[in-house]
């Protein structure tokens, strides 16, 4: 029986203290990044409205941000306002080309602090021309290296597999950000993502960490999605963020704006949630 806590303001959704979350000072200097990778093999768990809003939080808080869309429906493009079938070059020829300059294919978003590296259906290619390449699974890190200086915090969002662009992205990030929706079937996922993120640690990066797991789509009136966070704290911890996102169509009418819930409804409760979750990753040292 899983007590609904979420009704004392004082405690998070598993009946944990919830902490203050001060909001970060400026920084004097930006750079170098942090990266993180949003990840999660099951599609439709929210890893793009998480990307977008917050990254656009902690552009708010003053940080510059870059997204790199890594997904090739392009979901963050569309997003922030970019046509994927519009675009000439994206992330796509980052990867493929040598000679390719990632400053000249990022683009600035109306979000100020906030740049977009765009993606369209071309990246599926890369999966397969990859194959061939001497450490392929480090292309995307070796791409990123030029502008990591520019950023406070770089976002990868992924595409909804564990194939090599995937993990490339694992490859190139410090951390992993883990949305994960709150039902039976997305919990059951988890196992296998944090398998392959300690197989990525082993072999290619010896940095990477979990930052969190952060429970999406959360409904505090269903027995369900109460049972889903506590079984999620039950085999996870800490690594659980106090922050939850709830269900709301909010975000999906700012999708379709074209813009993060944070300018589309900035009173709104979700575009709360996105700066806390900003403030809770600043303040556990999970980003700049």
């Amino acid at each position: 029986m899983v007590s609904q806590q979420t009704t004392d303001p004082q405690l998070d959704a598993v009946g944990r203290p919830m902490p203050e979350f001060p909001e970060p000072p400026p920084l004097a200097s930006h750079g170098p990044a942090r990266v993180i990778a949003l990840c999660n093999q099951k599609g439709g768990v929210g890893k793009t409205t998480t990307t977008i809003n917050l990254a656009a939080a902690l552009a708010e808080y003053g940080r510059k941000v870059l997204i790199v869309d890594f997904d090739p429906q392009g979901a963050a493009s569309v997003g922030l306002g970019v046509s994927p079938h519009e675009l000439d070059r994206t992330v796509y020829n980052l990867l493929m080309e040598r000679d390719a300059d990632i400053r000249s294919l990022i683009q600035h978003t109306a979000t100020p602090g906030l740049d977009l590296l765009p993606a369209n259906i071309d990246l599926s290619a890369a999966e397969v021309q990859l194959v061939g390449e001497v450490a392929r699974e480090s292309v995307l890190a070796r791409t990123l290296r030029p502008v990591l200086d520019d950023y406070d915090v770089v976002m990868i969002d992924c595409q909804p597999s564990l194939g090599l662009l995937t993990v490339n992205a694992l490859t190139a990030a410090h951390g992993v950000l883990i949305p994960l929706e709150c039902e039976f079937f997305a919990l059951r996922g988890v196992a296998l993502l944090v398998e392959t993120i300690e197989k990525v640690r082993d072999r290619l990066n010896p940095r990477l960490e979990v930052d969190g797991i952060l429970a999406t789509m959360y409904d505090p009136r269903t027995l369900h999605a109460r049972e889903v966070v506590a079984r999620v704290n039950e085999a996870f911890g800490d690594t659980l963020l106090h922050t939850v996102i709830s269900r709301t169509v909010k975000f999906p009418d700012a999708t379709v704006a074209a813009e993060p819930i944070t300018t589309y409804a900035p009173t709104h409760s979700g575009a709360a949630a996105y700066r806390q979750l900003a403030r809770e990753l600043v303040a556990r040292g999970d980003a700049a």
